[in-house]
């Protein structure tokens, strides 16, 4: 059971609900009364929507229902209207209004069920009308409810007919909500939109898009109490949305009733909200996982004891009593409600029940006993099983049921199979017969590239007849322009002058903005997009790119094809050769399966098409006839195999005569063996014969021969399989640098498709801005000829106006003239009167009674140039009033003392008549007021005219300019090699409104000047580092000439202060100085004599010391035998010794490495504090060197200087 739907009255009396279920639960909405269960109603079929009504004068609550109807269970649309009538004082105030099981009493309910002709997905509850959208129709509804229909249980339902329906919403179906002043209509749906309108003029609405109906739409809508606010939810995107009205001047008066209904209903429910909310704030927060926790455990119990349970007559008896009950967390109020009234009637017919099941069990234990003794009978004295059954109508009623169950059950499966089959041909047609270029990848071997081909439908006659039409005409224009050009072009141009034209249309052809050219979708008929003024150009240029990107997509197809071919290929050769492998890998019994790649379902896509057996993980469940048709074909299979098995007289022979070969393979050397001789296993090696032991070296022999074959024939074999791996892996490596350029191929397509596209997506929007430009001027045309029209309407009248009130007031002034002349003839009148008399009653002739002034209204929508009597009812009441009061002037007491009664008749008569003037003179001064200020008003009305005439020409001519613009400043798109695009890339993508195209010889000339700056730069700097060079050599050449000139004098020094020997002397005194040398030679060579007798002398003592010494080693190499013994003895004495102090000291040792290793660490912190400080101090000397050698850098600033 699934809830469908809930609703609040506005009054806050009743919560009620309704569910698939068809039952109505109204529910008390007080938190003071625990939100308790008053009762509930059944209706017909699953209720759809709720709509609640509060008439606060009768307190009732109106509730309407929308029924599916007991035909049409699981549907979201229904026709059937159930309208109800709470009665709030009797289902909250009084004791008992429903029975035992919580069903409300049809007196305390007024029931009246409407049908419509057309099944509706929600409605809505008015002041006796009913709102209903129909998602068939697509389209609102509204319905009267008739009135003095007689409200009862068992009334027949009533048809209602719609009394105006309007459009609804495109995507549907649609929800429905009256706001609570029951003046406005929301509606939302799936297209997301949110749509308002009064419930007195449906036509009009006024929407907004509130959620993406690409996530469903709406799911739900909710006004607030004062209806200014609507809340939507979504239904998939998990989005609550607010929307608050802005109600303009014209719509503040429906604002301010909203306004003042919410705050009514405030005001009556001050005292309910303050003395329920406490009771609502103390109430505990409901927690769903601690109430399903322990329903969850005793549920899984209850399942667990239902499938332990076994039905079994024989063996429990009471079975037939009960079913388990639902357990208490799981229970709803009706399941309580019914376990209570079931309780109640057990507990009444108790003793009744006992009595009857002691009968039964009588009856059953006596049938279990003749069961019994009929299975001990003789088999010819046997019963059937079904002659011990007491009520064979009820089986074969129950077996009938069952049948019908089956049957009925069979016959939906077969129609939802043959729905889904229809889905699947539907599909098929649409997806894939109707493909000319299915949808297929191509994987990589040993990587997880994977390549996708375009997917493409097979073009339709519009399409290919419009692209002719464009190519048509494509091919007129391009033969016009090529005459024109004939005709207006000197026909003695130089060859010069073609070739700079050729390198011109080299140039256009690189700005085209694509490069589909180089990919297969060239099309000679495509528009230069400098050209593109026209409409009717950007669409037909819109077909040929169109056509363009079809093209290219071929032309990666059939490379795409030609790949996938090749797979196939290289597969099928590498099944080839595995076959070749499994060979050799089972004549050298090796354990594996060698690698062989297969196509993926994404390379063969028809495979989703067809279903094999084995991809159903389920038995296939075969009829009788299905079975017993595939057991005679196995049997007439195996009948033909053996058939022709036995028929086989060759593979007979072969088989019992020479193995099943004809001759010794190759491939057999590795199973034969050599037979071993017998006497090797029956006798021992000791009583082998000569002839015996010549035969096992034989065998010994032939032995080694056949494993050195068998070797040499398993390394051929290893070095074959081995090749035809590397072979293998070599082909597919290959295959996947081709799918590596395909890959490139179709990344390269992507870039060309998405350049067409986007020269695509310009021109559609440049068409959208001029179709708005083009509709706009039309609308301001129609505007301007509708403004003439009316100006030289207005004007005519205005004209004509003109002249009345110029006539009007040469009316005005005669009459005004005439007052005058009857003060001026006053006193010619009275002649005969003496002159204080006249003064006097000229004063009188003045004076006038007060009475109430006349009020005009001046409505200028009237025209007051319509001829209207001039005694209208306001002056006759006004000169009537007057005359009243001057009735009372007239009158002898008001007479002058002395005066003739005469003269007083003939001065009231005069008076009279001078008052008649004067209300004739203002009249006609109210009229005149009235005809001059309608005048002004429409010589403002034609100014204005004026006014917007010419602000609508300016609007013209400023979208004309602007249109002529657009079409002369039309968006080309530029192809630009990476790193030609100078503009800095920040977080987002830059709109390019302050960047500037321009050519690029712009920028080499910058560069080239840029360059040629800085070698001047470079040559400066190289100039002044030689000139400061030279300037350092010169300094250097002085500083070597000063030393030279110190070592000069040091030498001269060192001449002057030089002391002379006696052999110096003796040298400088000699004059013949050979004779001096052959003396010292002489000397030399007598001393080399003597030298030499003495060196005979000192070898001669030598040799006698050698011989001593040899004497001596001898005897020393004696005692140093003695000492070797000597010495190996004390070696081990001082090796125990060793071991005995070294088992003592270990200690002392312990002790002493830590002391080192304590010197150690401190001598290693010094040393990281010297490293630390040097470099510290290298650091210093770095800095220093940099210091000192920017002073050598050459400053061209101070060799200017100096």
């Amino acid at each position: 059971m699934f809830c469908f739907g809930d609703s609040f009255d506005q009054g806050g009396n009743f919560l009620v609900t309704g569910a698939s279920d068809g039952n109505i639960v109204v529910l008390n909405a007080r938190p003071s009364r625990t939100f308790e269960i008053i009762g509930y109603t059944a209706v017909e079929g699953a209720i759809l929507s709720l709509s609640t009504q509060y008439r606060r004068d009768i307190k009732q609550v109106q509730l309407l229902a929308l029924c599916a109807g007991e035909k049409r269970r699981g549907n979201e649309e229904g026709r059937l209207l159930t309208h109800l009538t709470l009665p709030v004082q009797e289902l909250t105030e009084a004791g008992v209004c429903a029975d035992l099981r919580g069903c409300l009493y049809n007196n305390v309910l007024q029931r009246c069920t409407y049908e419509v002709a057309y099944p509706l997905s929600c409605s809505a509850l008015g002041a006796n009308r009913i709102f209903g959208y129909c998602h068939k129709k697509k389209v609102f509804q509204r319905f009267q409810l008739p009135e003095g229909t007689k409200r009862s249980s068992d009334q027949e339902v009533v048809q209602l007919n719609p009394e105006k329906e309007v459009e609804g919403h495109p995507m549907g179906p649609a929800s429905i909500l009256l706001s609570p002043h029951q003046l406005w209509l929301a509606s939302v749906g799936q297209d997301g939109l949110l749509r308002i309108r009064e419930i007195s003029s449906l036509d009009r609405y006024v929407q907004i898009q509130c959620h993406s109906c690409w996530l469903g739409g709406v799911r739900s809508v909710s006004f607030t109490s004062d209806s200014q606010t609507i809340i939507t939810t979504g239904l998939k995107d998990g989005s609550l949305v607010c929307t608050r009205l802005s109600l303009k001047i014209a719509g503040a008066g429906k604002a301010n009733a909203a306004t003042q209904h919410s705050q009514s209903i405030a005001n009556t429910q001050d005292s309910v909200i303050t003395t329920e909310d406490p009771v609502l704030t103390s109430m505990a927060d409901w927690d769903p996982e601690a109430l399903s926790t322990p329903g969850s455990a005793d549920r899984q119990g209850t399942e667990a004891s239902l499938k332990g349970q076994v039905v079994d007559l024989t063996e429990q008896e009471e079975s037939y009593t009960t079913l388990p009950s639902v357990t208490s967390s799981d229970s709803t109020w009706l399941d309580k409600k019914l376990q209570a009234v079931m309780k109640e009637e057990s507990q009444q017919f108790s003793e009744t029940k006992k009595s009857l099941r002691k009968n039964i069990k009588q009856l059953r234990d006596t049938i279990q006993m003749m069961m019994r003794e009929n299975e001990m009978l003789p088999v010819m004295e046997k019963l059937e099983q079904q002659e011990f059954n007491l009520d064979v109508d009820e089986q074969k009623r129950l077996q009938a049921e069952g049948e019908q169950e089956v049957t009925r059950v069979r016959n939906e499966i077969e129609l939802e199979n043959l729905a889904k089959c229809y889905l699947r041909d539907v599909l098929k047609k649409e997806c894939w017969d109707s493909m000319k270029v299915k949808g297929q990848a191509i994987k990589a071997f040993h990587s997880e590239n994977e390549v996708k081909n375009y997917p493409m439908k097979e073009r339709t006659q519009q399409e290919l007849g419009e692209l002719h039409r464009v190519e048509s005409i494509r091919k007129i224009e391009r033969a016009d322009s090529i005459l024109q050009q004939e005709i207006l072009e000197k026909k003695n141009r130089s060859v010069a002058e073609e070739e700079e034209e050729e390198g011109r249309e080299m140039e256009s052809a690189a700005l085209t903005g694509s490069l589909s050219a180089q990919y297969g979708g060239s099309n000679p008929y495509l528009y230069n997009q400098f050209n593109l003024h026209i409409r009717e150009q950007k669409i037909n240029q819109i077909t040929l790119l169109q056509d363009v990107i079809y093209k290219v997509k071929t032309a990666f197809n059939t490379d795409f094809d030609r790949v996938h071919k090749q797979k196939e290929q290289e597969i099928n050769r590498v099944m080839d050769k595995n076959r070749r492998i499994r060979e050799i890998m089972s004549e050298l019994d090796l354990k594996g399966e060698p690698w062989e790649p297969s196509l993926s379902d994404s390379e063969r896509p028809e495979r989703a098409l067809s279903v094999e057996d084995s991809e159903i993980p389920f038995e296939k469940h075969l009829t009788p006839d299905q079975r017993s048709k595939e057991e005679e074909k196995k049997k007439e299979e195996e009948q033909r195999r053996l058939a022709a098995k036995s028929d086989n007289i060759r593979e007979r022979g072969l088989d019992q005569m020479m193995a099943g070969v004809l001759e010794l393979k190759k491939e057999d050397i590795l199973r034969m063996e050599v037979p071993q001789p017998e006497f090797i296993v029956s006798k021992p090696d000791i009583q082998w014969k000569e002839d015996e032991k010549k035969i096992y070296k034989e065998y010994e022999k032939r032995v080694k021969e056949l494993n050195e074959e068998k070797e040499k024939y398993r390394k051929t074999l290893e070095a074959e399989m081995k090749k035809l791996q590397a072979s293998i892996m070599e082909a597919t490596q290959g295959f996947d640098e081709t799918l590596t350029k395909l890959f490139e191929r179709k990344v390269k397509s992507e870039m060309v498709i998405y350049q067409e596209e986007l020269k695509i997506a310009n021109l559609v929007y440049s068409i959208l801005i001029e179709e708005e430009m083009i509709n706009r001027e039309t609308e301001l045309s129609l505007k301007l000829e509708e403004v003439r029209v009316y100006k030289s309407k207005t004007g005519e009248e205005l004209n004509k106006h003109k002249q009345n009130v110029e006539m009007f007031r040469e009316t005005y002034d005669n009459v005004v003239a005439e007052d005058k002349l009857l003060d001026r003839g006053f006193r010619k009148e009275f002649f005969d009167v003496p002159g204080h008399v006249v003064d006097q009653l000229f004063k009188l002739y003045k004076r006038r009674p007060r009475v109430q002034r006349m009020r005009t209204q001046a409505d200028n929508s009237t025209n007051p140039f319509k001829e209207r009597p001039l005694q209208g009812p306001v002056a006759a009441e006004g000169l009537c009033q007057m005359m009243k009061a001057m009735e009372e002037l007239d009158t002898p007491e008001n007479m002058p003392e002395g005066l003739d009664p005469s003269i007083w008749e003939r001065f009231c008569l005069a008076r009279r008549a001078k008052v008649e003037s004067e209300q004739q003179v203002k009249i006609k001064a109210l009229i005149l007021a009235e005809i001059q200020a309608f005048l002004q008003k429409r010589s403002d009305e034609d100014e204005s005219a004026r006014l917007e005439i010419i602000s609508l020409i300016d609007e013209i001519n400023g979208l004309r300019e602007e249109k002529m613009r657009f079409r002369l400043d039309i968006m080309v798109q530029i192809l630009i090699r990476q790193g030609q695009v100078e503009i800095e890339n920040g977080d987002f993508i830059a709109d390019y409104s302050d960047s500037l195209l321009i050519h690029k010889c712009v920028v080499e000339d910058l560069n080239k000047t840029i360059r040629a700056l800085g070698e001047q730069k470079i040559d400066s700097m190289v100039e002044c580092k030689d000139f400061r060079k030279g300037i350092i050599q010169q300094e250097w050449e002085h500083k070597r000439m000063r030393m030279q000139m110190e070592d000069l004098n040091n030498t001269a020094r060192d001449i002057q202060m030089l002391h002379v020997s006696q052999e110096l002397q003796e040298y400088l005194s000699e004059t013949d100085h050979d004779n001096r040398i052959s003396k010292q030679v002489s000397t030399v060579e007598k001393t080399i004599t003597l030298q030499e007798k003495t060196h005979q002398k000192n070898v001669q003592k030598c040799k006698k010391l050698i011989k001593q010494l040899s004497r001596q080693a001898a005897i020393k190499a004696e005692k140093n035998a003695a000492l070797d013994e000597q010495l190996a003895n004390m070696q081990v004495t001082v090796a125990e010794r060793r071991h005995i102090y070294e088992a003592i000291a270990m200690e002392e040792n312990q002790e002493s490495d830590a002391e080192e290793r304590y010197q150690e660490i401190i001598q290693r912190k010094k040393l990281v504090d010297l490293i630390r400080a040097q470099a510290e101090e290298v650091a210093v000397l770095r800095a220093k060197l940099e210091r000192m050698r920017m002073k050598t850098f050459p400053v061209l600033d101070q060799l200017k200087h100096d």
